[in-house]
């Protein structure tokens, strides 16, 4: 499997074949191919193990947060304790979020945020499969990722994520566009929301999410929407799975909202479950 060379980590005290001490998180900075700086945490699991060997079948998770996330929020923090029940987790804050660098593009050049996160779980375990798990903007990153990078994934589980750019159709996405779009807005995403947001429009538009979905085949992908969600209604998840067509899983979650805050421990353990039956 071809891993890419598109991320690499910032030299500091993490020795690529150390053993990994149990609950003992390594932290580090991620360069990304034009050059900008990714906040990233790498969590063991509840195993030891070699960082040269995998982690005895287990696969190496990484969390593509969503919008006005990062890698120290609690929402974000409960996901990955819940994964490392299944693996090493990999968690990072996108640009212009937290400690990163760089301002938001709102889901445009966070691919490769994302592809500097993949690079470094192979730097730590070259032979474990990786699974690529995002929520809301980060469910649209790994979707994309996954179709510009083949074969740099094992798996990929898409949450709550749109199926096309620029939807205003809900209370929620027309306050958002309005703090992207906006002056005043990006200065309350700064102030008030911690997220540093570019001012430019996308320039070439990226590949939009329904396009991208058939470009994954034949890696397993999972597509996890609730039938709550104020942001993105339920045509979003079942258009992508019928541009997916046979080789995506939808589950329709009842009750559930919105990405990471609504996704609760159980569905957490059934996205482990699955990664580890589809990824190995």
């Amino acid at each position: 499997m071809s891993t890419g060379p598109a991320g690499h980590a910032a030299r500091s005290a993490y020795s690529p074949h150390s053993e990994t001490p149990r609950g003992a998180p390594l932290r580090t900075f991620l360069h990304t191919a034009d050059g900008v700086t990714i906040d990233s945490v790498y969590d063991p699991g509840a195993v030891v193990y070699d960082t040269r060997t995998p982690p005895s079948g287990r696969p190496v998770f990484v969390v593509a947060h969503g919008f006005t996330g990062d890698a120290d929020r609690p929402h974000v923090r409960r996901v990955a304790e819940a994964l490392t029940r299944y693996g090493g987790v990999v968690t990072f804050s996108f640009r212009g979020h937290g400690r990163s660098g760089g301002r938001s593009t709102v889901g445009d050049r966070e691919v490769l945020d994302l592809d500097a996160a993949v690079a470094w779980a192979h730097e730590l375990h070259p032979r474990a499969r990786v699974v690529t798990v995002g929520f809301s903007m980060g469910g649209s990153v790994v979707l994309r990722h996954a179709a510009l990078h083949p074969g740099t994934v094992d798996a990929v589980v898409s949450v709550s994520a749109p199926a096309r750019w620029y939807y205003r159709g809900t209370a929620p996405m027309r306050r958002l566009h309005w703090l992207i779009t906006r002056p005043v807005g990006r200065l309350v995403g700064r102030y008030g929301f911690r997220t540093r947001i570019h001012h430019r429009d996308w320039d070439p538009v990226p590949l939009s999410p329904t396009e991208a979905v058939p470009k994954i085949a034949p890696t397993p992908l999972l597509i996890v929407h609730g039938d709550r969600d104020g942001y993105f209604p339920l045509d979003h998840p079942r258009t992508l799975a019928e541009a997916a067509g046979d080789h995506a899983e939808l589950w329709v979650e009842p009750g559930m909202g919105h990405a990471e805050h609504a996704a609760d421990d159980g569905l957490l353990a059934r996205i482990g479950d699955w990664a580890v039956s589809r990824a190995g």
